[in-house]
């Protein structure tokens, strides 16, 4: 059966499936070029001069790979990962025929490339319906020759003839502004004026000496490319202990220990995920120096496509001290009970290979810390426990830490993130119910207001127009089986514009929710979270509000005013470059702008072939 909407029509499906994979994306060729109109593009597509990286026919033999190349890297993360992969390293060039519209039976709605089926069946005729027939790939040229690299770089998951030309200040490790409250950064961004990655940070800029004498280091992550990983590490510290926290099952696990083998460092623990379609997604550093620990809360997964093309944010921790002999259990605390939480938190995998670390945080004063913990973990929780993890924790801090407005029915939700899963067939069954109930806690308060709220997702232009083109897009997974399920949610959407961080252009895999005030000058508080929309993430309540089950581990850290001495957080109206402003850092610009009707939320498994993305190709799903 089919509906219309201010987005498009659909056909609606009976499929249970909660789009929960978060995956990672293609990584980009280099600086794009502006979309090509259709009508000033001829039907054979050449490579623009002014991309860096050479096309296939040039004539320059390419290094080979190193040995440890993981070759099983095609299949990192989810489907719409692998899309993206398979885009890129064959992409299809836009041509400016008719030739698909005829050769289906069914309408298209105006602009979207959306094909749209007229079934009334189930699921599987959906799919049989839904899915343009690609058009054809180009078969290789005979003539293809191999590129030469200069110099030898890490092995890109998405092919060799995709990587990236980084400026030659990309990688000048700084030391971020002693002055700098928040500690929140954002990451480096190629193909951006310089003022807009002073700053920011890269992975590389992260594990730099700067930062500490590295001994030992734990990752937490959702995706790993073990030898790019390895290769982040400057070549002291490249071959010290890491452990790599995952969650990985059967086939997955195999490859992510085939992918270790040649470096002996590298030991695993498997994340336990007993409830259906959870995952592993948080992303964290544990970083042990001979000066004392660090903490690193990020929002990227360990392969090279999300540290350059992307918008990404971290919370990076103050150097840790380690506490003096003989201090007791409760020393080292701060103000949030920042280490209490993180204590708790590692003690939820029930991992003996943790043991070591948390007896080496329990030896480390965390009094500096001025943010809250927010962390997710699997499991059914009742009574007090269900205020540990998920957006009840989150409820519960909003309700302690935080204070009354005026006018607080007029200060907007904000929710901002790179996937949405199954929110139900109305905005009651979770949206507009328990969840938007815990994002507009303020204080004590018992007024519970209609809010406005304000979601942030990309459109197919903003994908369109991106820095990596439609592949971005591999890195959105919201599928057609699950949008089409809740029509009602769209009237949410709001664009992703990143004008005042320069990253309007670097697709967002960061994930932010706030509340801001009606002028969008002020926040009442500010959380930066691997957690995106949906249930899994954050939590459902079961059995008359009596259990609350959550699915996945996730983890984030929350800023309330309260802790620095604050009322609100004003915004800083221009973070780059990085000032002693005393405004919040938000990622993207205030206020967000509504879909317009022609507005499309981006969509991973159909086609787009109606106009080329920035690197002249189309989205054909594979």
């Amino acid at each position: 059966m089919s509906q219309d909407s201010q987005h498009g029509k659909w056909t609606i499906s009976s499929s249970d499936e909660d789009d929960e994979g978060l995956p990672p994306s293609g990584s980009s060729t280099s600086k794009p070029h502006p979309p090509v109109e259709p009508s000033k593009r001829s039907h054979r597509s050449s490579t623009p001069p002014s991309l860096k990286v050479k096309s296939e026919e040039a004539s320059v033999d390419l290094k080979p790979e190193p040995d440890y190349a993981p070759v099983t890297s095609l299949v990192i993360g989810s489907e719409a990962r692998q899309s993206a992969a398979v885009n890129q390293l064959n992409p299809v060039k836009y041509e400016n025929t008719p030739s698909l519209a005829g050769k289906r039976k069914k309408e298209e709605s105006e602009g979207s490339g959306w094909a749209l089926s007229d079934s009334d069946d189930e699921d599987v005729d959906v799919r049989k319906t839904s899915v343009v027939k690609p058009p054809k790939r180009a078969p290789p040229s005979p003539k293809t020759k191999k590129l030469k690299v200069e110099t030898e770089r890490p092995p890109s998951p998405h092919g060799r003839v995709y990587y990236i030309d980084e400026p030659e200040d990309f990688f000048e490790s700084s030391l971020p502004s002693v002055s700098d409250p928040y500690r929140f950064y954002l990451n480096k961004v190629t193909g951006l004026d310089r003022r807009y990655n002073t700053g920011a940070l890269h992975i590389r800029d992260v594990l730099s000496p700067l930062f500490g004498t590295l001994k030992e280091s734990v990752q937490f992550n959702y995706c790993f490319d073990i030898a790019w990983m390895v290769k982040q590490f400057p070549p002291e510290f490249r071959e010290r202990p890491v452990l790599i926290v995952h969650g990985d099952k059967r086939e997955a696990k195999a490859r992510l220990v085939q992918q270790a083998k040649p470096f002996p460092h590298v030991r695993f623990c498997q994340a336990k995920l007993d409830i259906a379609f959870g995952t592993h997604h948080t992303k964290m550093m544990l970083l042990w120096y001979e000066e004392g620990f660090r903490v690193i809360i990020m929002t990227s997964n360990l392969i090279r496509a999300d540290w350059y093309q992307k918008t990404q944010g971290m919370w990076m921790s103050p150097l840790f001290p380690r506490l003096p002999e003989g201090s007791s259990e409760s020393a080292g605390e701060s103000l949030t009970f920042f280490k209490r939480d993180l204590l708790e938190y590692l003690a939820s995998y029930r991992a003996p290979e943790l043991e070591e670390w948390i007896q080496r945080i329990k030896e480390h004063d965390l009094s500096e810390t001025r943010v809250y913990l927010v962390g997710s973990t699997p499991g059914r929780y009742v009574g007090s426990d269900m205020e540990r993890w998920g957006h009840l924790r989150l409820r519960k801090l909003l309700y302690e830490h935080t204070q009354p407005v005026a006018n607080e029915e007029r200060w907007p939700v904000i929710g901002q993130f790179s996937s949405i899963g199954s929110m139900g067939l109305d905005k009651t069954k979770w949206l507009a119910g328990e969840f938007q109930r815990t994002m507009t806690t303020l204080g004590k308060s018992s007024l519970r207001p209609d809010t406005p709220m304000h979601l942030l997702y990309p459109s197919v232009e903003d994908v369109r127009n991106s820095l990596e083109g439609y592949p971005a897009g591999g890195s959105l997974p919201y599928s057609i089986q699950t949008a089409q399920k809740q029509l009602w949610l769209h009237s949410y959407f709001h664009r992703w514009k990143a004008d005042t961080t320069g990253r309007s252009h670097a697709m967002p895999h960061i994930k932010t929710y706030m509340r801001a005030s009606p002028d969008f000058s002020q926040l009442a508080w500010f959380l930066v979270t691997s957690a995106n929309l949906s249930k899994a993430a954050w939590g459902a309540l079961e059995k008359n509000n009596t259990q609350v089950m959550v699915r996945s581990y996730e983890l984030g850290v929350l800023y309330v005013p309260s802790a620095f001495n604050m009322k609100t957080f004003p915004v800083h109206k221009n973070p780059f470059p990085v000032s002693s402003n005393s405004g919040f850092p938000v990622p993207f610009d205030l206020p967000p702008a509504c879909y317009s009707p022609k507005d499309q939320p981006w969509i991973w498994n159909i086609p787009y072939s109606q106009a080329p993305d920035t690197h002249g190709n189309v989205w054909v799903p594979s």
